[in-house]
């Protein structure tokens, strides 16, 4: 039986939710993206690419 990637998520100190693994996301229409090893998710609601981190976190000093 093969056993599936483990999946890890981690909140980084005032930056971005880092996933750590293989994984599908699913837009609010139902479109779908695979993305692969390490996924960074907005947190400080900043980013213009949300809902992935570009960075913007570092340009208001983002605490969290």
């Amino acid at each position: 039986m093969e056993q599936e990637n483990e999946i890890i998520a981690e909140v980084m100190k005032n930056g971005p939710l880092l996933i750590h693994g293989n994984i599908t996301v699913k837009d609010k229409e139902g479109n779908e993206s695979k993305r692969e090893n390490v996924t960074a998710f907005c947190r400080c609601g900043v980013s213009k690419n949300k809902p992935y981190c570009d960075g913007a976190h570092y340009n208001i000093n983002f605490k969290g």
